[in-house]
């Protein structure tokens, strides 16, 4: 058996090799966020949206009642995915290092972040970023691989057409370590939601059968509602 040859990459390479294949995958994960987080999200008619790690678009598309829209990511080649899916609307797409400390010009009434975190290599510095671009009733509702699938090995990767995998750069954290870091820089916990992967699920995704009994995706919610 010819062993699968896989390289190790930067989030930002990885993504942007990825991009103009990601929404044509076949992705369990993504299956079940688009199920999940989006009922998640509140009517956005007349808010502020910030969304931390907008990729190609995909959890943005339902913010087009928003007053404002600000998606940022650290992948330009996502960026352009998104921007061209998304012409026509009035969303701002702005390249990020989200790894990095970062600040806007605005403040926002909810924040939104899908499947970004195992990427965050300090999470106190992100949520601390985020913190600053909240209001007195900002929600900040976001999700996540759950830390269990690093259990079974799991981080985010593709394979290309060469057959080549390409896996990106992934922290394992806790459950706990993304509440803490919220919990620090000034977020209060709404709520936790967690998803274990059954039969009904594989109707989303046919990888999913793979991980029946694991739990696969995790959403928090927080606010700044004193």
């Amino acid at each position: 058996m010819v062993k699968k040859q896989v390289i190790h990459v930067s989030t930002q390479e990885g993504y942007d090799r990825w991009s103009n294949a990601y929404d044509q995958e076949d992705n369990p994960l993504v299956s079940l966020d688009d199920q999940l987080l989006i009922p998640l999200l509140p009517d956005v008619r007349g808010l502020k949206v910030l969304e931390l790690g907008c990729g190609t678009g995909r959890v943005t598309r339902h913010f087009s009642n928003a007053d404002q829209v600000v998606a940022l990511d650290v992948s330009s080649g996502m960026l352009e995915v998104a921007k061209k899916s998304l012409a026509g609307h009035p969303f701002e797409f702005q390249q990020c290092d989200l790894n990095q400390p970062w600040q806007l010009d605005h403040t926002f009434d909810l924040i939104v972040s899908a499947l970004v975190l195992e990427h965050i290599s300090s999470l106190l510095t992100f949520f601390a970023c985020a913190k600053q671009s909240a209001r007195p009733t900002t929600r900040f509702i976001c999700s996540a691989m759950h830390p269990a699938m690093f259990l079974l090995q799991k981080q985010a990767h593709f394979v290309d057409q060469s057959g080549l995998e390409i896996r990106f750069e992934s922290f394992n954290h806790q459950m706990s370590d993304f509440i803490n870091a919220a919990l620090k820089a000034g977020f209060k916990l709404e709520f936790v939601q967690e998803c274990i992967v059954n039969e009904k699920h594989q109707t989303l995704s046919a990888k999913l059968a793979k991980f029946e009994g694991w739990p696969m995706w995790l959403g928090m919610g927080f606010t700044t509602d004193p």
